[in-house]
């Protein structure tokens, strides 16, 4: 089988939009942060709903796709072990190396923490107390801010290969076969199915926390579509079926937008009733712009890009370092009073430019490969061509 290049290249393009989602959160008017910009923007929370609907449900899919691919010829205990291994570890030197500017940032910010970051890290690294509005995780003392995605997916990992025996029975198998062989309307409707009763039943009690415990509603979202990714990755009637259904599953998505746009503006939000039917448009557009991504992935990208060698063994990086270096930049930035069009090009720029100068030294470095989750050279052999090298499955 050929090195499936859509899926790395996607896993890439993925992760991009997650800098650019984050610069946006600083400046998007109404919706929370770790800081925001005096130059808030009431206008960005449309393109910024549209991909906030698709993009996390995407990252987990593609990373059951990448676990798909290292579930071959690998034991059970062996690929639990790797998997922790690339998780837990940058997981760990991120919570606490690479996080601690964030709160102490955003504590400075809300007056609640002294200037000093210093004398913050001593405080912190004692597990606080901290007063509740200081920053984001300020009752349990630490945080994990934007990597919570690592500990989510070591869980679902976890998960997936205590249910690999019955993954792999003879009722598994043919539950994964009836996914992977629905064709045409039925592949747009069936796997919207389970995420329509979670909204109905979990979504009104559970409200995403990112805190691995009281998660619920996100918890069967997100595992639900690592399920569908690990099924999916092998199975080639399911890709030529996306590929052929992509100006459906496109048309769908955007229909969506269309009808949902003139409800959010009528208000169908304040009522509860409106928030649930807008809850459940949400989950058949989530599917319907997965499905596109996928189906359009897979026929314009499944090719060997000059820069996907580069980016496959980056991602992870600058995933781990884009937020704080964003934080960082905006307390340089904030200052200078750049204004809302130098100021968030600045902050894209140097977000980039950052994670691309601290990745380059990472990837040279044998001893700091495995605390940003990349491989270390001598010691494993390089993947397989058939495997994409993923960061929630080759990286995270």
């Amino acid at each position: 089988m050929n090195r499936r290049h859509d899926i790395d290249a996607l896993r890439a393009l993925a992760f991009a939009l997650v800098i650019l989602y984050h610069v946006g959160m600083y400046y998007v008017a109404g919706w929370g942060w770790h800081l925001k910009s005096p130059h808030e923007a009431a206008w960005l929370q449309w393109p910024m709903r549209i991909v906030n609907l698709w993009r996390l449900d995407l990252l987990f899919l593609v990373s059951g796709i990448a676990i798909g691919f290292l579930r071959r010829g690998q034991g059970q205990l062996g690929l639990l072990r790797q998997r922790s291994a690339r998780l837990l570890i940058p997981l760990a030197f991120g919570m606490a190396v690479i996080i601690p500017f964030q709160p102490y940032a955003q504590g400075v910010a809300n007056g609640l923490v002294e200037p000093g970051f210093g004398r913050f890290l001593a405080r912190y690294f004692t597990g606080g107390p901290w007063p509740a509005a200081a920053f984001d995780g300020a009752k349990e003392g630490v945080t994990w801010n934007h990597l919570w995605y690592l500990a989510y997916l070591w869980a679902y990992t976890a998960l997936l290969v205590l249910l690999v025996p019955l993954l792999e029975s003879a009722a598994g198998r043919r539950l994964r076969a009836a996914f992977t062989g629905l064709r045409g309307a039925w592949l747009l409707l069936v796997p919207v199915l389970p995420m329509l009763l979670y909204s109905l039943t979990l979504w009104p009690r559970f409200a995403p926390t990112h805190d691995l415990i009281h998660d619920g509603w996100l918890h069967a979202v997100y595992f639900t579509l690592f399920l569908y990714g690990y099924w999916i990755g092998l199975d080639e009637g399911f890709w030529a079926e996306a590929t052929r259904l992509r100006w459906q599953s496109l048309g769908v998505a955007l229909g969506l937008v269309v009808i949902s746009i003139p409800l959010l503006v009528l208000g169908a939000s304040q009522w509860a009733s409106g928030r649930q039917l807008m809850r459940l448009l949400g989950d058949f557009y989530m599917w319907g712009a997965v499905l596109a991504i996928l189906g359009w992935a897979h026929l314009k990208l499944n090719r060997p890009w000059p820069w996907l060698a580069w980016a496959n063994e980056s991602v992870y990086p600058f995933y781990l370092l884009h937020q704080t270096l964003i934080i960082v930049l905006v307390v340089w930035l904030a200052p200078l009073a750049l204004g809302p069009v130098a100021e968030p090009l600045l902050l894209v720029a140097g977000t980039a430019l950052g994670c691309w100068g601290i990745t380059a030294l990472v990837r040279r470095s044998e001893w700091l490969r495995p605390l940003f989750g990349l491989k270390r050279r001598g010691r494993l052999p390089h993947p397989s061509p058939a495997t994409p090298a993923h960061p929630a499955g080759h990286s995270a």
